[in-house]
């Protein structure tokens, strides 16, 4: 099996390699991407929850542990994803991520934390987007950011604003805020 790898670019595993299979719709997010999403979140996670649904190569978890946040959950369906993420999370130290074998969706509904930040970037073709956000609204904690990827524009469910957006090639990127914590930051 073929091996990819991405590299941590920012905090304290910047320059470090993380590897990933050979799997048909892992696609690592690009290192300009996760800048510029970085450069949205800021640099610095100190103290935040993350939850990155659909991890595949870990790369937005990682690099959201590796720029201080104190908890990141990991999770992924497929078995060998999933081994890479736990073989990742060793090889860094990472103490503060835990790695989930199992689908997104049901991993949300059957959670009871809530999350600063969530990371969802499901495979394109699949168009999980409204059950997704049904299932992720009572995850998020008052203030928190969804940032979504995905292979073309989505109708946002009600509730929701972008807050920032960009487009690479063929993915959309943005990142999402609950209208009700626009508004209340806006007051």
């Amino acid at each position: 099996m073929k091996q990819n790898r991405v590299r941590i670019i920012g905090g304290v595993w910047r320059s470090r390699v993380i590897s990933f299979p050979d799997q048909q719709d892992l696609r690592p997010t690009p290192d300009r991407v996760r800048e510029t999403l970085f450069n949205w979140l800021g640099q610095d996670l100190t103290g935040l929850t993350c939850l990155d649904l659909f991890a595949g190569s870990g790369a937005l978890g990682f690099e959201a542990a590796s720029r201080g946040a104190k908890h990141v959950i990991l999770v992924e369906r497929e078995r060998a994803p999933h081994a890479a993420l736990e073989v990742n999370r060793k090889l860094l130290g990472a103490t503060q991520v835990k790695v989930v074998r199992a689908d997104a969706l049901a991993f949300l509904r059957g959670a009871r934390d809530v999350y600063d930040v969530v990371f969802a970037d499901p495979p394109f073709a699949a168009d999980r987007w409204a059950t997704l956000f049904a299932a992720l609204t009572p995850r998020l904690a008052a203030g928190g950011s969804v940032y979504c990827e995905s292979g073309g524009e989505f109708a946002l469910p009600a509730g929701w604003q972008v807050y920032k957006a960009g487009r690479a090639g063929q993915v959309h990127y943005q990142l999402l805020k609950r209208e009700d914590d626009s508004k209340a930051q806006n007051a």
